[in-house]
């Protein structure tokens, strides 16, 4: 029973960070891609704030001396908030210029990217890569290649999104093999990519015209979603669900958000792929999902 709930907790992970990709699209409506990100992560880093509380050890004290983070703890969240925020901008900017679904995909490449990357580091990689890899690589091309042989830049910078976030994993796994507290690590990379892409919105958007604050109201909703249910409430659903589910099926399950990110859009944005992009997608899938196996 406490398998089935772990799983259900795992799968509205899942379809929380899915059509989140629908609320990021929908939020540049409004405003540049850094100004969502740091606005996103502002509120984030809050939100994350009684999940600390909750989940982040038996410390005593005032409230800062409950959230206060080690020296491991400050080094890993300052290095994966490093990462992170690349890998979410890159991930922004790419979805200005391309569609929530594609994106969805391209993403969850990470899943095949990390065993790949680790294998730099020394660790094994498993024989039924050798298969998944070139499969999603085909479906890679399927899904974004265009009749010319190019890829569209967005396509281009969620892949490299995708690269940056498979880093963000083993970087997230070397801190907490190291005793780090992941979910201050959470807090702190919140806060830190919240500052990068502060910094990237001044040096490269201009204020809206109606004024920052009018244009952030008006994305509102976009960003009440990515940062309350997106990372608040999706983020503690992995923490309490990956305690009933083994780390093989949590990542299985938790990789089904590439699938809600292509129904979310066809569903609120009218995305519509064609029979190549879909074939794409379904060799992507298959993909993640063997090498889960």
């Amino acid at each position: 029973m406490e398998q089935v709930k772990g799983n259900l907790m795992l799968l509205l992970t899942a379809l929380i960070w899915g059509s989140a990709f629908v609320a990021q699209s929908v939020g540049m409506d409004y405003v540049g891609p850094f100004t969502f990100n740091a606005a996103r992560n502002l509120l984030a880093t809050g939100v994350l704030v009684p999940v600390v509380l909750a989940f982040g050890g038996k410390h005593r004290g005032n409230l800062w001396q409950r959230l206060k983070p080690d020296g491991v703890t400050v080094k890993g969240g300052l290095c994966c908030g490093l990462i992170m925020g690349i890998a979410s901008n890159l991930q922004q900017v790419g979805l200005s210029m391309t569609t929530a679904g594609k994106a969805g995909f391209v993403t969850a490449l990470y899943i095949i990217l990390v065993p790949i990357l680790g294998r730099f580091l020394g660790r094994t990689v498993r024989k039924i890569l050798l298969l998944c890899v070139p499969m999603s690589l085909v479906g890679f091309y399927l899904l974004c290649v265009k009749g010319d042989f190019t890829v569209s830049f967005g396509d281009f910078l969620v892949f490299c999104c995708a690269v940056f976030f498979a880093l963000h994993i083993l970087f997230v796994d070397h801190f907490l093999r190291k005793g780090a507290s992941g979910v201050r690590v959470a807090w702190i990379q919140f806060a830190m990519t919240c500052l990068l892409s502060a910094l990237g919105a001044l040096v490269w958007e201009r204020v809206p015209a109606g004024g920052l604050g009018s244009a952030l109201w008006g994305a509102r909703w976009p960003l009440l979603y990515t940062s309350v249910l997106s990372s608040g409430v999706a983020y503690t659903l992995q923490i309490i669900g990956q305690k009933y589910t083994e780390p093989t099926t949590a990542t299985l399950i938790m990789s089904l958000e590439s699938v809600f990110a292509v129904l979310s859009g066809w569903l609120f944005l009218g995305e519509v792929m064609d029979f190549r992009e879909i074939v794409g997608c379904v060799l992507v899938f298959v993909a993640v999902l063997l090498a889960q196996l």
